[in-house]
């Protein structure tokens, strides 16, 4: 499943509307880089309200895409993490350490600007 990609002046977001397979998020990362590099993006906000799950491998791919899109010069934040997946992660041992993350978009999006 694509990811949509919706570019708001410097800021790209992708919103995440259902459970993604390993090669979706592979392919999620790769076109992110794309885009940055394309628009000149300063900051993409990965939107993960309807994410209900966050496995090993999508916290890793979350964690790649942020240094990824830091090393081509973009912010990245994660917003609409659900409680019961924030606390399934932490009993997991799963971190996005370094990684600002928002309760949503909106709180997302002050943080890239400010």
């Amino acid at each position: 499943m694509k990811v949509p990609i919706l570019k708001q002046g410097n800021i790209l977001i992708a919103t995440i509307q259902s459970a993604l397979t390993d090669q979706d998020l592979n392919n999620l990362q790769n076109e992110l880089s794309h885009q940055v590099s394309h628009y000149r993006s300063q900051g993409v906000v990965i939107d993960i309200t309807e994410l209900d799950v966050m496995d090993s491998f999508s916290t890793r791919t979350l964690r790649n895409i942020a240094n990824i899109l830091k090393l081509r010069g973009a912010n990245t934040v994660i917003v609409g993490m659900q409680p019961d997946v924030a606390y399934a992660m932490v009993e997991l041992g799963l971190t996005l350490p370094d990684i600002k993350t928002a309760r949503d978009l909106e709180e997302g999006l002050i943080l890239l600007q400010s």
